[in-house]
C-alpha cells in the first residue's frame, strides 16, 4: 500500500475511533475489510494512539485562538496523523507529513481545513 493511502486509511481509522470509541482492531476491520498487513498505517494507528497525551499537548499548545476541545474531530484526527509523523517518524520529511495532512483536510474537511491544519502544523515545525 502507498504511504498516502496509509495515511488516509489511518486517518479513517482514527476519526472513527475518535467519534464511535471503538477499539484499534475494530476501527482496522471495518475500515479495511479485515485483518491488515501493511507495517506504514500499522504505525501510524498504534502511533498515535500510543503517544495521543503528548502528541495533544503539543498541538494544543500550538492553536492560537482555539482551544483543543473545540477541533472538529476530521481536524483533531489530521492533526494528531501529522503531528505524530513530526515528532517521531525520523524517515519522513516535515514537508511531507504537512503536505499531506492538507490534502486529506481539503478531501475531508470543509473549506477552511487545509489553512487551519497548515497554520497549526507550520507553527508546530517552529
Amino acid at each position: 500500500m502507498k504511504r498516502r493511502t496509509a495515511r488516509e486509511k489511518s486517518f479513517q481509522i482514527l476519526f472513527q475511533m475518535d467519534v464511535n470509541d471503538i477499539p484499534p482492531k475494530e476501527a482496522i476491520e471495518h475500515v479495511m475489510d479485515g485483518p491488515v498487513d501493511d507495517a506504514f498505517l500499522t504505525d501510524l494507528v498504534y502511533g498515535v494512539i500510543e503517544h495521543k497525551q503528548e502528541i495533544d499537548k503539543k498541538i494544543d499548545e500550538n492553536l492560537e485562538n482555539w482551544t483543543f476541545n473545540r477541533l472538529a474531530s476530521v481536524e483533531r484526527t489530521l492533526l494528531r496523523i501529522a503531528a505524530y509523523e513530526l515528532s517521531y517518524k525520523e524517515d519522513v520529511p516535515s514537508s511531507v507529513a504537512i503536505n499531506e495532512a492538507i490534502e486529506l483536510a481539503n478531501s475531508y474537511g470543509d473549506e477552511k481545513s487545509g489553512r487551519f491544519i497548515n497554520g497549526v502544523l507550520s507553527k508546530m515545525i517552529k
